[in-house]
């Protein structure tokens, strides 16, 4: 009986803690640029609700190719790893929806596929006139997996302006699919998506090279931006992120580049995040822009 009671006492008391986690909005971000509605989840920490007269640091969080923008909330193995690190860091993570398969990036061949348009002004300006957001470099960073890695170093790379830091999980860092440890039969599947935004594989101009972050090197050091890139040794993507961190070497550019045990896996990614995510927290005390 003793037991018993302890037991109920202590639910009771946990139960303001569990209740102390960070909200998801689910968010209607259209986009005038494609003329499409689509959508963002936004995870703002407990503390937002209670200090209403600070402004928020974002994290811009992007998923990979295939998926969508609800992926980080529902395919880490923890479902409540985003909300956590939102309220461990004091940070607003919005999850914007991105191209099935496309890089992130403005196709020079499909013109309602305008995703760098669409996340650099659309979703940003939506995100600082709908929440108290720190609306300066300073206090903006952006990250992502596979596509999505790819996606966050393009972004920032080709917009300075708008990010202090960037990052990369399992990049697909190259666009050129021979450079990819992939099954052919896979390789022919995303030549084909690919063809939709980039247009065909050997075409000229090389498309495929241009919209490359491996090929990438100048503007991420005439960024200055403070950069975070990892990936899994086993993972099909590992030489594209190996050249690119080779090439950063050479070209003397600052960055935190490392490779653990894992593939291009849910798993992988879980442990991946809260790393860039410490990495950004220190970039953001040193910007001065923590949540004020």
């Amino acid at each position: 009986m003793k037991l018993s009671r302890l037991l109920t006492c202590l639910s009771l008391i946990s139960l303001p803690f569990a209740a102390q986690c960070a909200k998801i909005d689910t968010l209607d971000v259209p986009s005038t640029a494609m003329k499409k509605n689509l959508r963002a989840a936004v995870a703002l920490p407990e503390s937002y609700a209670v200090a209403k007269t600070k402004n928020y640091p974002v994290l811009y969080l992007l998923h990979g190719g295939g998926g969508q923008f609800s992926d980080w909330l529902k395919q880490t193995p923890d479902k409540m790893l985003v909300q956590k690190l939102a309220d461990q860091y004091n940070l607003i993570i919005v999850m914007p929806e991105g191209e099935r398969l496309g890089g992130y990036l403005d196709s020079p061949v499909q013109k309602d596929n305008l995703f760098e348009t669409y996340i650099s002004k659309e979703v940003i300006e939506k995100i600082d006139n709908t929440y108290r957001t720190i609306r300066d470099r300073k206090g903006r960073v952006i990250t992502g997996l596979s596509m999505g890695g790819h996606g966050s170093l393009y972004l920032a790379s080709r917009h300075p302006d708008l990010y202090c830091a960037a990052g990369s999980m399992s990049g697909a860092l190259d666009l050129n699919l021979a450079n990819w440890r992939l099954d052919p039969v896979y390789i022919k599947q995303f030549e084909a998506a690919f063809a939709r935004i980039l247009g065909p594989i050997g075409s000229t101009p090389d498309l495929y090279a241009a919209n490359s972050v491996v090929n990438m090197t100048d503007k991420l050091k005439a960024s200055g931006l403070k950069l975070i890139i990892d990936c899994g040794v086993d993972d099909f993507l590992i030489e594209p992120n190996r050249e690119v961190h080779r090439r950063l070497v050479y070209s003397k550019v600052d960055h935190d580049y490392s490779e653990r045990p894992g593939a291009h896996t849910w798993d992988y990614w879980q442990n991946s995040l809260p790393n860039h995510i410490l990495f950004f927290t220190n970039v953001l005390k040193d910007n001065g822009s923590v949540a004020q």
